[in-house]
């Protein structure tokens, strides 16, 4: 079936994206199943040139902003749990880049949401910037502006979140 390849390529990209932009695994749930039901409900009336990829990130982040609008929602800032191990490391290398990646996570969740979207599809998701250009509704100029401005303000929160003291245990 058509419909579960598209979904087998692109679900677990997506549930990701949803799950960075709302900062909640379980809110994220909720908007990926929408994201598929809205695709069951247009695939009719789809061009045959649609691309899938971008019509599925641009529904997926409408319904997150919604959500963000309607329920005043913001990340949490909790790091999103990877499925990658950091195999052979050392217990301080594990440490070290669980650390980083706790942070990195932090500052990506603290930055407002147009910052956030730009950084999660172009860096995260590895989209072509034309590409997010469509699903942002961006010109490519406009594009690279807000992904230079996003860039720089997390690592501005990078650095404000490396001067903070460590938790101890």
């Amino acid at each position: 079936m058509a419909f579960g390849r598209v979904h087998a390529t692109h679900g677990p990209r997506i549930f990701n994206f949803l799950a960075r932009m709302s900062g909640s695994r379980d809110l994220a749930e909720d908007l990926y199943q929408e994201t598929w039901i809205k695709l069951a409900l247009h695939a009719p009336r789809l061009a045959e040139d649609t691309d899938l990829a971008a019509w599925l990130y641009t529904v997926a982040r409408n319904l997150a902003r919604s959500e963000r609008r309607s329920a005043k929602v913001r990340p949490a800032g909790g790091p999103i749990p990877d499925d990658s191990a950091y195999g052979g490391a050392s217990p301080y290398e594990w440490a070290s880049a669980n650390e980083t990646h706790a942070r990195l996570e932090q500052a990506l969740a603290d930055l407002p949401g147009p910052f956030r979207e730009v950084l999660l599809l172009v860096v995260v998701e590895g989209l072509e910037q034309e590409r997010v250009a469509v699903i942002l509704d961006l010109t490519h100029d406009a594009l690279r502006q807000r992904l230079a401005r996003a860039r720089a303000k997390l690592a501005e929160s990078l650095d404000q979140l490396a001067k903070q003291p460590r938790m101890k245990e």
